[in-house]
């Protein structure tokens, strides 16, 4: 079994192999719906197994078409993996819908909101208030 840093090394270089052939080896049109990038690659212990996590840009349907294009395309993407990646066995390759930084996106702008529609006065006087109730004590 392989150790930690060694995954991790090659999580790296799986992640950035995987990113050129987005940008210019997957011929698939379906690829090209949506704004498609990896954020994160998990190898297994044994360098057997890859989930490749990509966050895609755009409406459900073209999300749905992207993933669709990348789960066809995996058998591409694992022979182009084993002639640039130089391992006794080339990892099994799954891709995974990233939503992580959509929900993101949804918790700032929850937080923006809450912070424009709460009144700015307030607050002062609410601080205001608490020194002179800690002065009367």
């Amino acid at each position: 079994m392989a150790n930690n840093r060694r995954v991790e090394r090659v999580a790296e270089l799986i992640k950035r192999e995987v990113s050129q052939m987005l940008l210019n080896g997957i011929k698939d049109d379906r690829v090209g719906t949506g704004m498609v990038s990896v954020t994160d690659v998990n190898v297994s212990g044994d360098l057997q197994h890859a989930k490749i996590y990509v966050s895609i840009y755009g409406t459900q349907e073209a999300k749905a078409e992207t993933m669709a294009g990348l789960k066809s395309a995996t058998g591409y993407v694992r022979s182009e993996l084993g002639s640039r990646v130089r391992l006794r066995r080339t990892p099994e390759v799954m891709f995974v819908e990233d939503d992580s930084i959509e929900r993101g996106t949804n918790v700032l702008s929850l937080l923006n909101r809450i912070r424009n529609e709460r009144p700015v006065d307030d607050s002062v006087d609410d601080s205001q208030e608490d020194q002179e109730d800690q002065e009367e004590e």
